[in-house]
């Protein structure tokens, strides 16, 4: 049976739960919110050591300026709301993405959430906010041909271990499950982790995210349990 210490989730479908029921798609993301606080809180109860949540991408911001204005906001308030409790957990709070593209006032409370769980050592809850695989991995190279320049890099002793160095967090590991929720005709990646997933076990459900609770997550982890990870090799 193998291990799980890291989940990583493409929360999908708030806005396809609130039109469903003749709702602003804001209803759906603030009901949304309700399964962020679920599946953190059975994260730690079951063991997973790291939570990476795909909060906010690159591509969001070609959503109606309204609706991003909005996300921009709920980001600040679910921040003030929840850092208490999750700091009163032991969770440390994590981000990645370009995260001096965010709105001035969720930068703040970010960084707020950050500084007050840094010595946290329990569950590490990653928010993936103004996040872009292509884009992490163009940073990547960016901070490569800078300190380049400034000293030759070894190229004959440059891997794929050296190049991980340069991401956006290099101390997060490699996810060992990926759900994607709301996959009714999305079963797909959505430029999330693209370099991180190469062998990660990937779980596609057609539950919207604002429905996905503690049982659908035991499901997802469950079907985890039950594959057999090669790796690319050969079983014995």
């Amino acid at each position: 049976m193998p291990d799980i210490t890291h989940v990583a989730i493409i929360m999908d479908g708030n806005g396809r739960w609130a039109k469903k029921r003749g709702l602003p798609r804001v209803i759906g993301h603030r009901q949304g919110v309700e399964s962020v606080r679920a599946i953190v809180k059975k994260s730690t109860e079951v063991g997973v050591k790291y939570l990476t949540m795909y909060t906010f991408s690159t591509e969001n911001w070609e959503r109606p300026a309204e609706e991003v204005n909005t996300l921009m906001n709920m980001l600040e308030e679910m921040l003030a709301k929840e850092t208490p409790e999750l700091h009163k957990n032991n969770v440390r709070i994590n981000a990645i993405g370009r995260l001096e593209g965010l709105h001035d006032n969720a930068r703040r409370a970010l960084q707020e959430s950050l500084e007050l769980t840094k010595n946290n050592i329990g569950l590490v809850l990653t928010l993936c906010l103004n996040y872009g695989s292509r884009s992490e991995i163009v940073d990547a190279v960016k901070k490569i041909l800078r300190q380049d320049r400034e000293a030759r890099i070894d190229l004959a002793n440059f891997g794929e271990n050296e190049f991980a160095g340069y991401l956006y967090d290099p101390a997060l590991p490699e996810p060992d499950l990926l759900i994607r929720t709301g996959a009714t005709k999305r079963e797909r990646i959505s430029n999330f982790l693209l370099w991180q997933i190469a062998y990660t076990e990937v779980y596609f459900t057609e539950t919207l995210w604002p429905d996905f609770r503690e049982k659908e997550y035991l499901k997802a982890i469950d079907s985890f349990k039950k594959r057999e990870r090669l790796f690319g090799r050969v079983q014995p």
